[in-house]
C-alpha cells in the first residue's frame, strides 16, 4: 500500500514514475486505456478551502473510473471532536482511498496508519507535495529536465511550499535558492534532513541571478490571517517583478501556485506576462493528481 504524505519520504524512482505518468495522462486525456480506480470510492476530506486541489482531484478520480465524495470537517464527526484514529478506522472499512487537506501533518500520517487505505496529502501546514510534483512536471514539460537547474523561491521560506521544494531539490538534483526574511527562513533541522544544494538568503536579487525559474506564493497562508498586517510589512519588497525577472536567466519561467495577490508577492504586469505558464501550471494539477492516484493503487 502506498501513501503520499511527504516528499521527504518519496523515493526518487517514485518521483520519476509520477512525473512520467503525468505526461501520459495529459496526452491521453479522454482516451485512457485503463481505469485504475474502477469500482472504487475515494473521499476528499478537507478542513481547508480549495479551488484547484478539490477540482483536480474530483475530476481526476472520476476520469480514472472512480467515485468521489467530498467531506468537509463540518460534514463528519471530526468537526465535533472525534479522534482522527476513529474516523480513519471507520472510513477505512468503507472507502478505497482518501485525499486529505488539513492543518496538522500528524493528522494525515495518523489517518494513513489507522485507515490502512492509500492516503494522499493534499496540503498540510508542513508540506504540499502534490503542488510541487505539479510544478516540477510543468517545468520539465516546458524546459526539459530540472536536474542541474536553479529554482528560486521568494517569500515565506518557512511554509509548506518551500519545505516541499527543499525535499524535491535534494531528491532530483537541482539547486534551490530561498530568498526570505530572516524570521521566515526554513529551519536548520529541515535543511539538514534534506541535504542537497539549498541556498537560503535575505537577498532576493542575489537569489534571482541566473535562475531558471522564479517562484512565489502568498505572504499570508491559510490559518495565518491574524498575522496578515505584520506579514505584509515584513515581506514588503519580496516580490517578483520586471526588474527581478531581468536578473534571472533569459527565458526563465515565472510560476505561482495560486491564488495570486497582485501587488504583493507578484506585480500585476509580471503576472499577466507569465499568465500562460501560471495557468498551465494550474491545469497540470489535474494530470499530476491522476498520476499520483494511479501510483497509489498500482
Amino acid at each position: 500500500m502506498k501513501h503520499l504524505l511527504s516528499l521527504e519520504k518519496l523515493p526518487r524512482a517514485d518521483f520519476e514514475t509520477i512525473l512520467r505518468d503525468a505526461k501520459t495522462f495529459k496526452q491521453t486525456r479522454g482516451a485512457h486505456k485503463t481505469q485504475p480506480l474502477a469500482g472504487q470510492t475515494w473521499a476528499l476530506i478537507f478542513s481547508k478551502s480549495s479551488t484547484r486541489t478539490r477540482v483536480s482531484f474530483e475530476t481526476g478520480i472520476r476520469e480514472l473510473g472512480g467515485q468521489v465524495m467530498f467531506l468537509s470537517a463540518n460534514d463528519i464527526q471530526l468537526g465535533r471532536g472525534e479522534p482522527i484514529e476513529d474516523t480513519a478506522r471507520v472510513l477505512g472499512r468503507m472507502i478505497h482511498g482518501a485525499v486529505i487537506r488539513t492543518f496538522a501533518q500528524s493528522d494525515v500520517e495518523t489517518f494513513a496508519a489507522f485507515s490502512k487505505i492509500p492516503t494522499i496529502n493534499a496540503l498540510t501546514d508542513d508540506e504540499h507535495p502534490c503542488q510541487v510534483l505539479t510544478d516540477i512536471f510543468t517545468f520539465e514539460e516546458l524546459r526539459g529536465s530540472i536536474a542541474g537547474k536553479v529554482v528560486t523561491f521568494i517569500g515565506d521560506g518557512a511554509c509548506n511550499m518551500p519545505v516541499s521544494w527543499i525535499f524535491a531539490a535534494a531528491k532530483l538534483g537541482f539547486e534551490l535558492r530561498i530568498a526570505a526574511p530572516k524570521e521566515f527562513q526554513p529551519s536548520a533541522d529541515i535543511l539538514k534532513r534534506a541535504g542537497g544544494k539549498i541556498i537560503v538568503t535575505e537577498d532576493l536579487n542575489a537569489a534571482a541571478v541566473g535562475a531558471d525559474m522564479l517562484y512565489t506564493d502568498v505572504w499570508v497562508s491559510m490559518g495565518k490571517e491574524a498575522e496578515a498586517a505584520e506579514r505584509i510589512k515584513i515581506f514588503n519588497g519580496y516580490q517578483i517583478n520586471a526588474p527581478l525577472v531581468k536578473l534571472a536567466k533569459p527565458g526563465a519561467l515565472v510560476m505561482h501556485c495560486l491564488p495570486a495577490y497582485r501587488g504583493k508577492e507578484i506585480d500585476a504586469e509580471t503576472f499577466e506576462a507569465h499568465a500562460d505558464t501560471i495557468f498551465t501550471q494550474a491545469e497540470n494539477r489535474l494530470h499530476t493528481q491522476k498520476a499520483v492516484l494511479n501510483w497509489a493503487v498500482s
